[in-house]
This record gives structure tokens, sequence and C-alpha cells, in this order.
């Protein structure tokens, strides 16, 4: 890998070639992560990165770490925040969608092939969207201050597209769907140590 401070991008093509050799990190949420994954792949959700630094730091000492999530924004958040602590990873450039668009399969577990689980990035757009609506109906029919939900919601999407971050992800991360099982990050946690 190179210096911990610059974040390495691996195509999909050149992921797949090196999977074997790699330790795969997905910071996806646990629904995000069942709906399907790079084979395997382990999942400690962004939000709780700093909790697996031991672990992570023991896989990176042992081999190369590839940190993958939906399209490479959040992977790329988690590799700045390892690389802070002097652990040197690589993003799967595009996430696992171009990991998909490519035609590689995605691991989904059997219990959870017929449950349907929405992506970070579909949970915003459905926040954001009904806010808004709520917000115009509201400022219609109510009181016109209420026009102020949709207007903040405009800002919020701008900011975030500014700094590449989501405030409202962050947010949604924390509803029980989105959290992992304490028994599912404790099994992740010591697969990486067993790497």
């Amino acid at each position: 890998m190179t210096h911990p401070s610059a974040p390495l991008s691996l195509g999909p093509e050149q992921a797949r070639t090196r999977l074997q050799e790699l330790t795969v990190i997905d910071v996806r949420t646990p629904a995000e992560y069942a709906s399907g994954h790079l084979p395997g792949a382990v999942n400690i959700p962004l939000d709780h990165l700093r909790r697996a630094l031991p672990e992570i730091r023991h896989a990176a000492e042992r081999g190369d770490v590839l940190v993958v999530c939906a399209s490479g924004a959040r992977s790329e958040n988690a590799c700045k925040l390892l690389a802070e602590e002097g652990i040197a990873t690589a993003t799967l450039a595009g996430g696992t969608g171009a990991w998909a668009a490519e035609g590689h399969d995605l691991h989904t577990p059997a219990a959870c092939a017929t449950r349907s689980a929405w992506s970070m990035e579909r949970q915003v757009r459905f926040t954001a969207g009904t806010l808004v609506l709520l917000g115009l109906a509201l400022g219609l029919l109510v009181h016109p201050a209420l026009l102020l939900i949709p207007a903040g919601m405009a800002g919020g999407l701008v900011f975030s597209a500014l700094t590449n971050t989501c405030g409202m992800a962050a947010v949604l991360g924390k509803l029980p769907h989105n959290r992992p099982r304490t028994a599912d990050l404790d099994a992740a946690l010591t697969a990486l140590r067993t790497r």
C-alpha cells in the first residue's frame, strides 16, 4: 500500500483479481451490507470504525485492507480516519455499485435474500423528499413560516454536496434497522483478529 495519508483507490477489476489477498471492510449499515456485499467482506459500519481500530490495525499489519461502501464516499471518509491513525488502506472506486455494474457477484446471506433493504442513499432521498413535500403542504395549508422546512432541506442538500458529507445519513444510520447487533459487530471484530 501507499503512505497512510494518501488512500489508494482500486478499480473493481483490480480488486477482483486481488480479492483473496485483501481484507475487505464494508462500512455500510448492516441492512445495506445484508442486501449484498463483496465476497469475504466484514461489516464494520462507519460510525463503529473507531471501536474496531485495534482489529483493523492488526489486519493491516498482516496484509492490504480494502474499505468498501455503496459509492465510495463513506469508504473514502473511513480511509481518511484510518490514515489519521496511521493505518494504510485502499477504497473500491465506485463502491459496490461499480462492482455490481461490472458484473461481479455480490454475496447475499440466504437469510437476507428475501428481505429487501434500502441503501442509505435511498433512505436519504426518501426522507428528504418526504420532508420537502410535508413542509410544502404545511406551508400552504397551515402557516407560510413552515416553508422553512423545504428551504432547510435544500440548504442541507447543497451543504452535503459541497462538503461530501451527509448529516441526514448519520442520523438515519442510528435507526434500529441500520444498527449492527452487538453479536454481529463482535463477530466482525473477531473475524478481523483471526485474519
